[in-house]
């Protein structure tokens, strides 16, 4: 069975231990992806309900699924463009339409329980139900325990941990109801090292809490098969979010293209039920798939960025596998 069992979480096991722990069995979740039985279907018909899907990775993941002619609903809170967020929830639904899809724009912030019920009353009245939750909405503000305010820790806590542990609850009954319910969250392999803590603790613990809930419900929804994963990526993503906050231009030229998470995540999601509990790398995913180095270039931000050039994401505990 796969999945990483709850023991792996107790303090009394070594670090390099559970990391190792971690890894094999992330390892052994992508090998069983490769070796079904039944060969990957489509994502046709089926209806994804997508947070943070007006730009960036989510909008990359809406628009690789309506290639197949999926049902998306974009559920995210801009309405209006802005000077540094380029797309809005309505943008993003052209672009969906214009892929193949179906869209439905949604305004909600994950913050707020009753904006995420309505939304997905939405949903499942418009397309009659939910097949796939993208738990990919977030937020990020890199700073110390010092100079931190309250404000930006409720933030990253609302939108991140609490607003994956939302989104989830609400969908579930319609998930169950579906004959191949799955959940995929965007946050990074459980660790606990102090280096990605050190400098950025509030943002740890925010992330780490989307993890947490991939690791309850992988168990806690193994018997109604619906199969709970996490993707991150082995790089940096050019996203808005890099642009404005993280590296501004110098970054984004070392970066990858939201493309590699959104063909990483189709392979998760038309993969069987039993592929659950793992925490996965876009580039890791992509390579058993049979990917080589040289066809992983074509992610580059910048055309001709050699892989080893891109700067790596947080919280990878492996980084000499990039």
């Amino acid at each position: 069975m796969l999945g990483v069992n709850a023991s792996l979480t107790s303090i009394t096991i070594p670090t390099p231990v559970r990391t190792a722990l971690i890894i094999f069995l992330a390892e052994k979740c992508l090998a069983q992806i490769y070796e079904e039985k039944q060969p990957l279907h489509s994502l046709k018909d089926k209806t994804l309900f997508i947070t943070g899907a007006s730009r960036g990775i989510g909008l990359a993941i809406a628009l690789r699924a309506a290639r197949d002619g999926a049902n998306i609903a974009i559920v995210a809170k801009t309405t209006l463009p802005a000077k540094n967020l380029p797309g809005t929830i309505y943008t993003a639904a052209e672009e969906i339409i214009a892929a193949g899809g179906r869209a439905l724009p949604i305004e909600c912030d994950v913050r707020s329980e009753e904006q995420v019920k309505r939304a997905v009353e939405i949903c499942v009245s418009h397309f009659g139900g939910i097949d796939i939750l993208i738990n990919n909405a977030s937020a990020i503000r890199l700073s110390n325990v010092e100079h931190i305010t309250m404000k930006e820790f409720d933030l990253m806590h609302q939108i991140n941990a609490r607003g994956t542990f939302l989104c989830s609850k609400y969908c579930l009954p319609h998930l169950k109801k579906s004959s191949c319910g799955k959940i995929l969250m965007m946050s990074p392999p459980l660790s606990m090292r102090p280096r990605w803590f050190e400098s950025s603790t509030a943002y740890a613990m925010a992330k780490y809490g989307m993890s947490l809930v991939v690791l309850g419900l992988a168990e806690e929804l193994r018997e109604y098969k619906i199969a709970v994963n996490a993707l991150w990526p082995r790089s940096s993503i050019a996203t808005a979010a890099v642009q404005n906050v993280l590296g501004g231009e110098a970054m984004m030229e070392r970066s990858r293209t939201a493309e590699i998470m959104s063909d990483a995540a189709y392979v998760i999601l038309t993969a069987s039920h039993e592929v659950t509990g793992g925490f996965l790398i876009d580039e890791d995913v992509l390579r058993q798939r049979g990917v080589t180095d040289e066809e992983l270039l074509k992610y580059a931000f910048v055309k001709g960025t050699k892989n080893e050039d891109l700067v790596p994401d947080f919280f990878l505990d492996y980084e000499s596998r990039l």
